[in-house]
């Protein structure tokens, strides 16, 4: 080896060494701002919730609310769709998209489905291409059937006019931050959002609607949250995957990207807090 060659392999591997260091240091300051937030470590509504003592009322105003943020998260995600950076982040936010409206994951390997779902429906990974589009594989539809032993019907749902001024802002957080036409900022939030859909809520719901369920509605359909849970427990393992590779990416700012995951955790804390509220002023109607 001459020594020029060696020489340009030391300042090859200097440099890899700096971005790694660089990469630690990042994901320090990650770990600060999401996954020290109070809403990923401390949610106190969802706390409650899986103590299983919410009455027939509570449960409907989180079905009522919870269905405006679902219904109005296609808004933002078409927003995201729109504002990609790429082709490969308009793909992978197409699938999210298409798989909300109701085209069924057509999965690469064979995978359970999730406990309460139908298997002609569902699956909880896989891709949207070459799939097929059906009304009930709407996610907003699996709400509806959720909702309906709980008397709430197509019109008592989804809609702007039922949500609450806190889901009023989460939603338009979503449509700010996580829609976001800067990429550093966009992949922020879709971080935070990974995050926090990671980090255990969906169990504690699960928890607290199934002690619901066997107490007094046994007809209740808990396939929208025990789908949406196997789902991201898929995806909590790739996230430091795909932090990586935001962070090396052409353009990424790392304040930017920052701010972004911390103002929108803001916005999903305002969303919890907001039914914390209700529930201590005994409030479940708008």
């Amino acid at each position: 080896m001459t020594g020029s060659e060696t020489d340009t392999n030391g300042t090859h591997d200097q440099a890899h060494a700096h971005r790694a260091a660089d990469l630690e240091a990042f994901n320090a300051r990650v770990d600060d701002v999401v996954h020290s937030h109070s809403v990923v470590v401390d949610n106190r509504y969802t706390k409650w919730f899986a103590k299983g003592e919410a009455t027939r009322d509570e449960v409907r105003h989180l079905a009522t609310q919870f269905s405006v943020f679902s219904h109005l998260f296609v808004e933002a995600q078409l927003r995201k769709v729109i504002n990609a950076a790429d082709v490969d982040t308009y793909r992978v936010g197409k699938e999210i998209l298409m798989n909300e409206l109701g085209v069924i994951f057509r999965p690469t390997r064979e995978v359970a489905p999730a406990e309460g779902t139908d298997p002609e429906l569902v699956s909880t990974e896989g891709t949207v291409d070459g799939s097929r589009y059906r009304h009930p594989a709407a996610h907003f539809e699996w709400l509806l059937r959720f909702a309906a032993p709980l008397g709430l019907e197509f019109e008592d749902l989804g809609k702007r006019r039922h949500g609450t001024a806190s889901t009023l802002f989460f939603c338009d957080e979503l449509l700010r931050i996580y829609g976001s036409e800067d990429p550093s900022t966009a992949e922020g939030a879709s971080y935070a959002v990974e995050h926090w859909a990671a980090a255990g809520f969906w169990k504690e719901l699960i928890a607290g609607l199934s002690a619901f369920k066997e107490r007094e509605c046994r007809e209740l359909n808990l396939a929208f949250w025990t789908w949406h849970d196997k789902v991201e427990d898929q995806h909590a393992a790739h996230t430091a995957e795909e932090l990586a590779e935001a962070f090396v990416t052409q353009g990424f700012d790392e304040e930017r990207f920052l701010a972004g995951a911390a103002e929108m955790l803001d916005g999903v804390k305002a969303f919890w807090d907001g039914l914390e509220a209700d529930r201590l002023a005994g409030r479940t109607s708008l």
